[in-house]
């Protein structure tokens, strides 16, 4: 695989200090694919960079990505103006009676919605951020919760997304006989070290066996004397947009029925067809045939919602692009070849698992995109892992593992970015106060992967 030597983890590396000098994701993402583009290219990068561009718009992947994004927008503000997201969050609120409790109830939560990580962002956000308000909890820390209960539930529950796409990465691959990804899967769960760790690190960290520290600690501090629940950065846009609800949504008549029906009807959908898109879709037309009935909304009331919801999402859309480009980039330059081809002239039998762990982990956090840098991985790694005669299992796990923590870690990747938006925090927010947190599992797992790795390999 051809690639540009150490020179191609440039434009990433922009990518991140541009994000904390400047405070702006989608114009970092913006500015680090420009500069791939200029060392590809030369003089004449700007034709290379608008057919990037071009590549990108017009691929099926982003395609959807923009309909289930702006729809999902779309579903939550219907819920929103109907006030069914208010009547949810008041029912939760009477079965939690502490800060404690909201955050364990959030956490529980994120384990009931395991079918997608895109369908725990959008339902439990939504669901949550107006008890989590109630008892003073940052919107920084309900983001954390809710992303560390995303992926990773996905990752440890084998009928999900991520089951069903993980098991056809082990059939494709040589890992397991074709028919068998889904029992192989489940084998595989034990040595999935980095979701294990992080779904019990959720828990001790909200009732402080693990003591706050760091950005999240001045955050819990500002909500709790102040009562400001929403980071700086955002507390002047969410308030006009709460004035506004305030003057034109029914709370009253708001019922957690009409938000909790039509969240089940999205997961059956989903599970039935396997697409999300057509489960946004159902709980759409669910909404409009439940609520007409009640008078809850007009027609005009109901497409409003939509769109407003709709274009809401447009900076979260204007993010993922951003990285889609940056990855066109990140390819052409050869950035997971020349990774990937480190690892591999350095590899040790009983330190694979490890270093497969970690260097996964840092391609997908780097390149915004999980999946498809898994399926890059998986059949450079998987024949490694058989000449060296590591052991399989192992060596899936730690693979599904790196690309676990790549969504949670990754600040502009679409699950970071639909989490922040429905809870209405900045990426930059997000990886100020959560990343600190999402290192100590990360770190568990790097220890498990040493420790087996050696005890198999011996």
């Amino acid at each position: 695989m051809d690639h540009h030597g150490f020179i191609s983890l440039v434009p990433v590396i922009c990518v991140i200090i541009l994000v904390f000098l400047t405070k702006r994701t989608m114009a970092s993402l913006v500015t680090g694919s420009i500069v791939g583009a200029i060392l590809l290219y030369g003089t004449e990068f700007s034709i290379a960079w608008v057919d990037a561009i071009y590549a990108v718009l017009g691929s099926g992947t982003w395609q959807w990505l923009f309909l289930v994004c702006g729809l999902f927008g779309a579903l939550t503000g219907v819920l929103e103006l109907s006030g069914s997201a208010f009547g949810f969050s008041e029912a939760a609120g009477k079965i939690c009676k502490s800060k404690r409790q909201s955050l364990l109830f959030t956490w529980i939560l994120g384990m009931v919605v395991f079918v997608d990580d895109w369908l725990n962002a959008l339902a439990v956000s939504s669901a949550m951020r107006g008890v989590t308000d109630k008892f003073k909890v940052p919107r920084e820390l309900l983001a954390y919760v809710v992303c560390a209960t995303g992926a990773v539930v996905c990752c440890l529950i084998p009928f999900s997304t991520w089951g069903a796409f993980m098991a056809g990465q082990l059939e494709a691959n040589g890992a397991c006989a074709i028919g068998e990804g889904t029992a192989t899967y489940i084998r595989t769960l034990p040595y999935i070290f980095y979701p294990i760790c992080a779904q019990i690190v959720v828990p001790l960290y909200i009732i402080g066996v693990i003591p706050r520290f760091g950005s999240m600690k001045k955050a819990e501090k500002r909500a709790l004397e102040t009562g400001q629940t929403l980071p700086d950065s955002t507390y002047a846009i969410a308030q006009e947009k709460a004035v506004t609800a305030e003057q034109t949504s029914i709370k009253e008549k708001g019922k957690a029925i009409n938000f909790i029906v039509p969240m089940i009807v999205l997961a059956i959908i989903t599970i039935i067809t396997a697409e999300i898109l057509y489960g946004v879709f159902a709980a759409l037309i669910c909404c409009a045939i439940m609520y007409a009935p009640q008078k809850l909304m007009s027609r005009n009331e109901f497409l409003s919602s939509m769109m407003s919801g709709f274009k809401d999402m447009m900076g979260v859309i204007g993010i993922i692009t951003g990285a889609f480009i940056l990855r066109e980039m990140n390819n052409a330059l050869g950035l997971p070849a020349y990774v990937l081809g480190v690892v591999q002239d350095s590899m040790n039998p009983a330190l694979l698992p490890v270093v497969v762990f970690i260097t996964v982990s840092a391609l997908t956090f780097a390149a915004g995109n999980f999946w498809g840098m898994a399926a890059i991985a998986w059949p450079v790694i998987a024949p490694i892992g058989f000449a060296m005669g590591a052991d399989t299992l192992l060596v899936a796990g730690a693979i599904i593992s790196g690309t676990c923590f790549g969504s949670n870690a990754c600040f502009y990747g679409s699950e970071v970015s639909l989490t922040c938006q429905v809870s209405e925090i900045s990426n930059q927010d997000y990886a100020k106060t959560a990343l600190p947190i999402i290192a100590i599992p990360f770190v568990l797992a790097c220890i498990l992967y040493i420790v087996v790795g050696f005890a198999i390999t011996n």
